[in-house]
């Protein structure tokens, strides 16, 4: 992946694809890897596709100290600007979308039309993940055993439906392994979700937004997507029945379907 001079930072990058710009934003502990051929080929035929590795993760600069969802959404503009595109179609997943969410705050005009996947904005009704699973967690990255702590990830981030699937294991233990993310990374974009509060916020936004989530996510529950949609003006939700935290693994075709229906209000 080529690298992007982003202010004292460089960010490693993937455009692809043709058409309007689409940032995708990966979430806590992913890579560019993880967003999956499945989704970014129906995805390519009508956007230029755009994915990067956070602060501290693949070839992106090491992250040294905290950090916070704003740092991370100037990251993102960021990319933009070293891209030198004026505005782009935005899809935030989980910390993804934390992050799409500030970038859209501070830079609307930045922001064709937002997506938000299976994520969360603080506040009273949101909900984080369960101290059962975080536990679980924890416990498996702290191991040291980094194919316990994926196979760990794994059953917490897919429905019942998709856990025993072993290619799709295969894949997601493969991505894992070539792209490992350190833990003190995890740690700090752990600690950079539980500060994040937009709920208060997110009525100034005004762009076409659409919000999906799976009724089965044990990673952040689905009333925080109900929650998202409620407090943004106008923001259309789709509830993808049976599915976990990774939507975009389970329903890779409907998902990139509704993000081109969704970019098409902007035409």
């Amino acid at each position: 992946m080529p690298i992007a001079n982003v202010g004292d930072i460089q960010l490693d990058y993937e455009r692809s694809g043709s058409g309007a710009p689409l940032l995708l934003i990966m979430g806590l502990s992913g890579t560019a890897l993880h967003w999956r051929e499945s989704f970014l080929v129906p995805l390519r035929r009508d956007f230029e596709v755009i994915v990067y590795d956070h602060h501290g993760v693949g070839a992106s600069s090491r992250l040294e100290g905290p950090i916070t969802i704003a740092e991370m959404a100037r990251d993102a503009v960021g990319l933009l600007d070293a891209l030198e595109i004026d505005s782009a179609h935005v899809l935030g997943i989980s910390m993804g979308g934390m992050i799409a969410q500030e970038l859209a705050l501070a830079h609307p005009e930045r922001v064709r039309t937002l997506t938000l996947g299976c994520t969360y904005c603080g506040g009273e009704g949101s909900a984080l993940t369960s101290r059962e699973v975080a536990l679980q967690l924890a416990e498996a990255r702290l191991s040291g055993d980094r194919e316990r702590a994926l196979r760990a990830s794994w059953e917490a981030n897919v429905s019942a439906a998709l856990v025993d699937d072993a290619d799709a294991y295969a894949e997601f233990l493969a991505i894992g392994l070539r792209r490992p993310v350190a833990l003190p990374v995890i740690v700090a974009q752990t600690q950079a979700i539980l500060a994040h509060d937009t709920s208060e916020r997110l009525a100034q936004l005004e762009m076409p937004t659409l919000v999906i989530h799976g009724t089965d996510d044990e990673i952040l529950p689905v009333q925080n997507g109900r929650l998202v949609a409620a407090r943004i003006p106008g923001a259309r939700l789709d509830i993808f029945e049976g599915c976990g935290h990774l939507f975009f693994w389970e329903q890779p075709e409907r998902s990139a379907e509704l993000v081109r229906e969704h970019a098409a209000i902007a035409v």
